[in-house]
């Protein structure tokens, strides 16, 4: 579906999710009692309930933040001085907020557990701290926003990040990210130039407490997307990636050209997180999530550092790229195969 132009989503449907959550909480002696009932009926784990509830609360955040951040509006001289640094550092609050709040509802509401492998170096306060770049792998609806949460409250860095544009549908995302060092990209773009360069602009100039986030793969894994990536590789001539690509077990091949504008553009002593995790390989689109309710999985994730000094030249960024997805390939098989979550 086009998005709506952004006068429309401010005038219509921030307030109608306003009004929503108004009339959802008016009506929430009715419609949990409905949901309880509805629970007893349907196969599982109060599966009903648990997605009402999450829905509720997430509406709740949602709400929550779209006030506070109307009332930042007001404060910077009604959009002036939005940008200004005292309200960029208030809306990262805000972010921080909304991040934990809604993580830690699904986690309940959805029985998640998280478990961090190997914390990378240059935590909050470490006076050694520096620009970082973060590579990560993509899987399942809910792994951007674990990251974010991930490195906002973890590690209180300030992320910076690519987006498909249809994720301003939501409008406590698209209000706080319009506002902060965000991209939008429409669905389909691929490799073009207007990607690459927004790129750019976003590598370039992090500041010591900030992160760049890509996910070089470009999409979830399916097998589908797995069988197109080998393929595509052949057809342009690169038969030594295919066959690398084909020994990747559950990521798709990464794509080097916004990891080398990304590279290019940030100051030369930002260091490199991959990052890699397991757990949410099943739960690919809301069906999956239905039939799983309540989850009731452990999500592992661990960091690999590259510091600025150890990065590779152009000539060998492709093969170095290769080989640290290798690694986390292997480490997420491994993961799946010892704990037995879904999609090992």
């Amino acid at each position: 579906m086009r998005l709506p132009p952004r006068w429309l989503r401010r005038l219509v449907i921030d307030p109608a999710v306003v009004i929503g959550f108004v009339l959802a909480a008016v009506a929430l002696p009715l419609w949990v009692l409905v949901a309880l009932v509805v629970s007893r009926l349907v196969p599982g784990n109060w599966r009903i309930l648990r997605v009402a509830w999450f829905l509720f609360l997430y509406l709740a955040v949602e709400v929550g933040a779209l006030i506070t951040l109307f009332a930042l509006w007001l404060a910077s001289g009604f959009g002036w001085k939005i940008r200004s640094a005292p309200l960029q550092r208030a809306h990262f609050v805000v972010l921080r907020v909304m991040l934990r709040l809604v993580v830690g509802s699904a986690q309940r509401a959805f029985k998640l557990d998280v478990s961090l492998e190997e914390p990378p170096p240059q935590t909050v306060g470490q006076p050694d701290r520096k620009p970082a770049l973060i590579l990560s792998r993509h899987a399942g609806p809910g792994d951007s926003i674990l990251l974010m949460d991930f490195l906002v409250n973890g590690y209180r860095r300030r992320p910076r990040i690519v987006l498909k544009e249809f994720l301003q549908w939501d409008p406590a995302v698209d209000v706080m990210l319009n506002r902060t060092p965000t991209a939008f990209v429409p669905v389909g773009r691929k490799g073009g130039e207007a990607l690459i360069q927004s790129i750019r602009d976003l590598a370039g100039g992090l500041g010591k407490d900030d992160a760049f986030v890509i996910f070089p793969e470009g999409a979830n894994y399916t097998e589908g997307r797995r069988a197109h990536a080998i393929r595509k590789l052949r057809e342009i001539g690169r038969p030594e990636l295919a066959e690398r690509a084909d020994d990747l077990q559950i990521t798709l091949p990464p794509r080097t050209a916004g990891v080398q504008a990304a590279l290019d553009a940030a100051p030369d002593d930002a260091g490199v997180f991959f990052i890699g995790h397991a757990g949410l390989e099943a739960f690919l689109t809301p069906g999956d999530i239905w039939r799983a309710m309540p989850i009731n999985t452990t999500i592992a994730a661990k960091t690999w550092f590259v510091p600025a000094e150890e990065l590779p030249s152009h000539a060998d960024l492709e093969q170095w790229l290769y080989d640290m997805w290798s690694q986390i390939d292997q480490w997420i098989t491994g993961t799946l195969a010892a704990t037995a979550e879904p999609g090992s």
